[in-house]
């Protein structure tokens, strides 16, 4: 989990000082919870997602496929 410290709101971006170190990022507003305002601190908390991964490596191999199927024909 990390924690972030919203800085500053902009129209379409919100400006976050991520963990302890506090690396600045442009995050999406889209994405932050309604009714933040700056001086908030939020959690983030970021997760490998193994069957996303995994499916998307079947389908980018069987278009693959398809298409050494269909340029074999």
């Amino acid at each position: 989990m990390i924690s972030a410290y919203l800085e500053k709101k902009k129209k379409k971006y919100a400006i976050l000082l991520l963990g302890d170190d506090c690396v600045k990022v442009n995050f999406p507003r889209a994405f932050l919870p309604e009714g933040l305002n700056e001086g908030d601190y939020v959690k983030i908390d970021i997760a490998f997602d193994k069957e996303a991964t995994e499916e998307a490596e079947r389908e980018a191999l069987a278009l693959l496929q398809d298409d050494d199927d269909t340029s074999n024909s």
